[in-house]
């Protein structure tokens, strides 16, 4: 279901995904701005996206990976995390955030401090999707593959329903892993090695 809003239209919560069309970089920056909480994303063609709330088990999922990922970089050094707030400027002009992502500190830090304050104006490294029960597989689909054509070297996206995960390289086809018992994000992830079973919700 998708609504044509106005920016200055009250957005409900719930689990209907919301479209603004014909939004300007601006008016998309002041909108973020002023609905912190929300988020939301602008496609290439100007096509405003507004996310509804993750349940339970998506969040439980995320900050799980969002940890791990962490405590691998704090340790590995070589670059930095961000969470599912960030804003991805795409070499293709969309703006994205990823559940994750992860930037060398060689990108980063080439970065002027306004640039790092603002939408960052750079494709991830690393990106993470988790797909949540309200997310559209194939829209989800479509997003990694623009991760990939923009320079994302590594994207995972994750199905906890499934317990699948699809692993994304430029150059390469999906890759498909059900139900891994580990993950690996080598050679982009040196030494990065993710236990899948204190990622999934528990079994019942």
């Amino acid at each position: 279901m998708s609504f044509v809003l106005t920016i200055d239209d009250q957005i409900a919560g719930g689990s209907v995904r919301l479209r603004l069309r014909d939004m300007t970089p601006e008016k998309f920056w002041q909108f973020a701005r002023q609905n912190e909480g929300i988020k939301t994303e602008m496609t290439t063609d100007g096509e405003m996206v507004v996310y509804s709330p993750t349940g339970g088990s998506t969040g439980y999922s995320n900050t799980k990976f969002t940890r791990f990922i962490d405590e691998w970089a704090e340790t590995d050094g070589s670059g930095v995390v961000f969470d599912s707030s960030t804003l991805f400027i795409l070499p293709n002009g969309a703006r994205r955030s990823p559940d994750a992502a992860w930037v060398t500190h060689a990108r980063w830090d080439a970065l002027s401090q306004d640039d790092q304050d603002k939408p960052v104006p750079l494709a991830p490294d690393f990106a993470l999707e988790i797909l949540s029960p309200t997310d559209s597989v194939t829209e989800t689909q479509t997003k990694m593959e623009e991760y990939k054509a923009n320079g994302v070297r590594l994207g995972w996206l994750v199905a906890p329903k499934t317990r699948t995960v699809y692993i994304y390289r430029p150059g390469h086809d999906v890759e498909t892993l059900d139900d891994p018992a580990t993950v690996s994000g080598a050679p982009e992830l040196p030494g990065f090695v993710l236990d899948m079973l204190r990622v999934f919700p528990r079994r019942p």
